[in-house]
């Protein structure tokens, strides 16, 4: 009979940390609601002699990514405003930790380096609404780090 996962291999999306450096200062990011960063490949399709079939072939990789935040603090509308001011566009490191302490595969970190907002609210209301203002934001990024990994599953 196949193993499964356990209960306890579940990271809770709760107990992450998340915190922003932008020109030097670091803030807590605690009014973010979630965040995703992915990595694309770029292929690029190759014909091979004596094949149908064309291979692909990895040459490149694409960084971006989105989050949810509360609206609730200036940050990023400064950032923007600096650009619009100085025309010095600001990069961000954005720092990642997943623990849940209930878990048995310890902690995650992933550190992206050289993010960039593509865009920001700069002012919102919404009279209509009984919920929390929230603002989407999308952005790009250079590299990442990866200075803390999550433990092997038992159940792999």
């Amino acid at each position: 009979m196949a193993k499964t996962m356990d209960v306890h291999e579940i990271v809770s999306g709760a107990e992450a940390e998340c915190f922003i450096t932008i020109a030097g200062r670091r803030y807590n990011f605690a009014n973010a609601k979630s965040l995703e960063a992915t990595v694309e490949k770029t292929k690029t399709q190759l014909p091979i002699l004596g094949k149908r079939s064309k291979a692909n072939k990895t040459t490149s990789l694409e960084y971006k990514g989105s989050a949810t935040l509360y609206y609730n603090t200036s940050v990023l509308r400064e950032a923007m405003y600096t650009y619009k001011m100085t025309g010095v566009d600001l990069y961000a490191e954005v720092q990642v930790t997943n623990y849940d302490p209930t878990t048995n595969i310890g902690r995650q970190t992933v550190t992206l380096l050289g993010v960039n907002f593509n865009s920001v609210v700069l002012a919102k209301f919404d009279i209509d609404s009984d919920d929390a203002l929230s603002e989407d934001v999308e952005f790009t990024f250079e590299d990442f780090e990866m200075p803390e990994k999550f433990a092997l599953l038992q159940s792999m």
